[in-house]
């Protein structure tokens, strides 16, 4: 019987020395030299150097003066990511779209882009389409007493155009450009 158990634990001790400790500290080694900036996060600062957030995910900003993201079912944490399982025949899911469409609604402006309602199956995407963010531009403008066509030109300057798929905007980028206005 010993014969067996011994060479059982140690394959499992080897195993666990190889999966569990030098195989994660080879990857993070590689990662930290060929992309820390991807591998630490790929945090965003401002210009006094503090951490505003990351790239890769969405940031709740509220009030008229900032340019929203779509709905959060996580309410933009990253411990819960994930969609809100609500399905199109569940009463909650109505009531959220409506009263989130009744917040964004700005008059004049026609219906609030759906993308602007609807989560992402993370709930944590920090892209919008354009039109999206061309939806808010009155609201934002009015806000902050800029003119319209000033953050029709910041809309422009990050539009981004991915090898594949439709073109977006990354809302914390766009946010912190208008701080800077």
């Amino acid at each position: 019987m010993s014969t067996m158990i011994r060479p059982a634990l140690s394959l499992l001790v080897l195993m666990t020395l190889i999966t569990g400790v030098a195989y994660p500290l080879v990857v993070t080694g590689v990662a930290q030299v060929a992309f820390p900036e991807q591998a630490n996060g790929s945090l965003v600062h401002d210009a006094s150097g503090k951490v505003r957030g990351s790239s890769l995910i969405a940031q709740d900003f509220t009030g008229d003066s900032w340019f929203h993201p779509r709905p959060s079912a996580g309410a933009f944490a990253t411990v819960s990511s994930s969609a809100s399982n609500l399905g199109p025949s569940n009463p909650a899911l109505a009531t959220r779209v409506f009263d989130d469409a009744n917040k964004q609604q700005v008059p004049g402006q026609g219906p609030v882009p759906l993308v602007s309602l609807t989560t992402s199956g993370s709930g944590l995407d920090p892209h919008l389409p354009p039109q999206a963010i061309a939806y808010q531009l009155a609201r934002v403008a009015a806000a902050r007493n800029v003119p319209v066509s000033t953050l029709q030109r910041l809309l422009d300057e990050h539009t981004e155009s991915p090898l594949v798929g439709p073109p977006v905007v990354n809302v914390l980028a766009l946010n912190m450009a208008l701080e800077k206005l």
